[in-house]
């Protein structure tokens, strides 16, 4: 029997030869599983996975980076936009470049959000070392900085021989395209191994095509559900990010709309409603509508579909206040189904929901619900116009505590009054993105994500950084040049990591960020009052005095501590975004970001608009708590109040199972 034909190859251009060929096909649409690698080239992959992305460019097209975090955020957000049916490869040298990807990592895999990281690592032989940027640890000798990545992927595989390819790239293929194990996949590549040559079976590169399956749900379980909704007279439905990733939309519409069941939103969950009907109530939770927040207190049955239930979303377990509240869920995730001891239909989001709207045609709920849902809408809907409205004039008094930060900056509108702009703006087709800080809370608060205005919001990790490489990912899978592209990010954001603007730039492609300039950490600045009752750390302000650093004892009992509490800074956001290859701009009133909106609309690059923001004046409060302690003993007088209003607020927290 003749031998099975085989092709030479090194390690690097079989990875990269392999990914080249793997397709997913989900409801009969087939596309390029992996059609792209973005990255940062040195010594632990220049001559193995550059070499091999260089040979072989044609086929898997390369996006020069600024920083591997960002780069895997891109990634991570081209996969969301995607619906977890695509993503892109990451690589990265060894040492730090290979750390940078934890937070990418941990991020992709705490939203359940497919990602292929390469990272380089130091050498498999040992004649060499230690090598540059080796992690020599006293007992476990075969331990790299790399194995950092072991607790934030879902795969990791350490390729220390080349055969070890046959089966560890199949594997990662698989977890990729699995909606219940997606998440990061990590194939750390030490960079000798990338440049060794192995006969692999020719077959290994035939393209294939990787099924992303429908769990089908039991009926059973969709029995149960059932009944429970039938015997409900107050049901709520929370939408998690597993509506979208599911494309489950018209399926939640149709079950809601025939039952008559308030729909309320997470985060991940924006926009998983797309018609503006009476039972579509917007965001909950801690950054939810006060509105949604007292239907889930008065619900009875609260059904959950897609979500893993944060402690933002349930108030830290206290929202659900009903005594007789009961649970049930729609999850693809085990895991996921039963939190708070939930009645859990284990499968895909569009199969379980359609087959529970089937089992519930005869089961509709009370007029006086729908009319009590209607009154804290209408009631809501009034409070939202007015904190948006971008022609009403503000009320310094409105600002908590010190109001003189209204007359040190040249505001004049409000971080909601910027959103309202940009809502007038927002076209079908629209993505506007935010990740942390005040920004997706304020949009899951308000942000109307109905019609085809996407509202793109990462909060499972809350990470500064996300935001402008997420603009980029979501760009380049969403091609439609007449869809605008936001990333909506606070000045704090925007400084910690503006640097992908420059991969921006050299791709052309056109992002917008809008920057809502408040002069610090804002929202953690509005938690940290909350709780200690004063500022400290949070404010972008100078020191007053000269920062001395006590070298002695004595040093430090006699000098007094010197705080920043100075000026804001003065820091030109316009001329670093214009510095780093944006088309920058900056606005003060409502009229000029209309018009900073409109003339850069269709701009064929990347554009930064820099808007005056009041500092402190935030929307209006969602009325949940949240278990964040203040400290039990203090020096500081105002935080003993503080500490009394937190326990008080632990009566409402309850534990379901």
């Amino acid at each position: 029997m003749a031998a099975a034909p085989t092709i030479r190859l090194t390690v690097a251009q079989a990875v990269i030869t392999y990914l080249s060929r793997q397709y997913s096909v989900a409801d009969g649409v087939r596309r390029r599983l992996i059609p792209a690698t973005l990255g940062i080239f040195g010594h632990g992959n220049v001559a193995g996975l550059g070499q091999a992305l260089d040979q072989l460019a044609e086929t898997m097209p390369f996006i020069q980076g600024r920083n591997e975090q960002a780069l895997v955020h891109a990634a991570t957000a081209f996969g969301k936009h995607n619906h977890r049916h695509t993503t892109l490869a990451v690589t990265a040298s060894i040492g730090p470049g290979a750390t940078n990807m934890v937070t990418g990592a941990a991020l992709a895999t705490l939203n359940r959000l497919p990602v292929l990281l390469l990272p380089g690592d130091t050498y498999a032989t040992r004649h060499q070392g230690p090598v540059l940027q080796q992690l020599q640890h006293p007992i476990d000798a075969d331990l790299t900085v790399n194995d950092a990545l072991r607790p934030v992927a879902r795969f990791f595989d350490r390729i220390s021989r080349p055969e070890q390819l046959l089966t560890a790239l199949p594997a990662a293929m698989r977890t990729l395209v699995d909606p219940v194990e997606t998440g990061a996949v990590v194939l750390s590549l030490p960079q000798d191994v990338q440049s060794h040559a192995y006969d692999f079976p020719a077959d290994l590169f035939d393209e294939r095509d990787w099924v992303i399956r429908r769990a089908a749900p039991d009926q059973s379980e969709i029995d149960k559900v059932a009944a429970l909704l039938a015997t409900a007279t107050k049901p709520l439905i929370i939408a998690g990010g597993g509506v979208i990733y599911s494309q489950a939309t018209p399926e939640l519409e149709r079950l809601a709309n025939a039952v008559g069941i308030p729909v309320a939103e997470t985060f991940a969950g924006k926009g998983a409603v797309q018609q503006a009907a009476w039972w579509q109530i917007g965001g909950i939770g801690l950054e939810g509508t006060p509105a949604t927040n007292t239907l889930a207190r008065e619900a009875d049955l609260v059904l959950t579909v897609g979500s893993r239930l944060t402690d933002f979303s349930t108030g830290s377990h206290s929202i659900f206040a009903n005594p007789d509240v009961r649970f049930a869920s729609i999850n693809v995730n085990v895991h996921d189904a039963d939190r708070l001891g939930a009645v859990g239909i284990i499968g895909d989001a569009k199969r379980a929901l359609a087959a529970l709207a089937d089992a519930s045609v005869d089961v509709h709920s009370s007029y006086e619900w729908r009319a009590r849902t209607e009154e804290l809408t209408d009631a809501w809907g009034i409070e939202r116009r007015m904190a948006l409205d971008p022609d009403q004039p503000f009320d310094k008094s409105a600002v908590p505590g010190d109001s003189d930060v209204v007359t040190t900056t040249d505001a004049v509108l409000t971080q909601g009054q910027i959103i309202g702009v940009l809502q007038e703006h927002a076209q079908p087709g629209d993505v506007i993105i935010a990740a942390a800080g005040g920004p997706p809370g304020d949009l899951l608060k308000v942000w109307d994500a109905t019609g085809g205005r996407s509202c793109h919001l990462e909060f499972g990790f809350s990470c500064m950084g996300y935001e402008i490489p997420a603009a980029i990912g979501v760009r380049l899978a969403h091609p439609d040049p007449d869809a605008r592209i936001s990333a909506f990010l606070g000045d704090g954001t925007f400084l910690m990591a503006p640097t992908e603007l420059v991969t921006a730039a050299q791709e052309g492609l056109p992002i917008t960020l809008v920057i809502p300039e408040n002069h610090g950490y804002q929202v953690i600045h509005r938690l940290q009052m909350g709780r200690t009752g004063r500022e400290f750390g949070n404010e972008f302000r100078y020191r007053t005095t000269s920062l001395q650093l006590a070298s002695t004892e004595r040093a430090v009992a006699e000098e007094k501590a010197v705080r920043l509490d100075g000026d804001y800074l003065s820091v030109d956001l316009v001329q670093v975004a214009a510095g780093l290859g944006a088309h920058a701009v900056r606005a003060v009133t409502a009229t000029d970001l209309r018009d900073a909106l409109n003339e850069t609309r269709g701009h064929q690059g990347t554009v930064v608009i820099v808007v005056a923001a009041i500092p402190h004046a935030d929307l209006p409060g969602a009325g949940v708590w949240w278990d964040v302690a203040p400290a039990e003993v203090s020096e500081i007088p105002t935080v003993a109040p503080l500490r009394a209003e937190y326990e008080a607020g632990l009566e409402s927290q309850r534990w379901f199972g």
